[in-house]
């Protein structure tokens, strides 16, 4: 009976690897999001200032359902950071031009 149960704990869970290169991260302060019917793109980019040109550092393609997964999951920890830490200011930013077609800016 215990090992039975032991077996179904394992089969609930996923073994994720983050390799040391992953885990340095990349850092972002633009995303620009594009979608189609089947599938969300964001782009991260670091734009830095009087550089005029700037690219993106990682590309992260999503099917709809786990896009709108991903809204509900930040916007979850968002929530959680600012019980914890107080509101984030949010800046006005002044637009940035991109010509990338239709666009949402995070």
């Amino acid at each position: 009976m215990a090992e039975e149960k032991k077996a179904q704990t394992k089969q609930g869970q996923i073994n994720i690897e983050l390799d040391e290169k992953v885990a340095e991260g990349i850092y972002s302060n633009l995303a620009i999001i594009n979608h189609s019917v089947s599938e969300f793109v964001i782009d991260f980019v670091s734009i830095m200032p009087g550089t005029p040109k700037s690219k993106v550092k990682s590309r992260i393609i999503l099917t709809p359902q786990h896009a709108k997964r991903l809204l509900k999951a930040m916007a979850e920890n968002v929530k959680r950071f600012e019980t914890a830490h107080g509101e984030i200011k949010d800046y006005e930013q002044p637009p940035i031009p991109l010509n990338f077609g239709p666009t949402g800016q995070a």
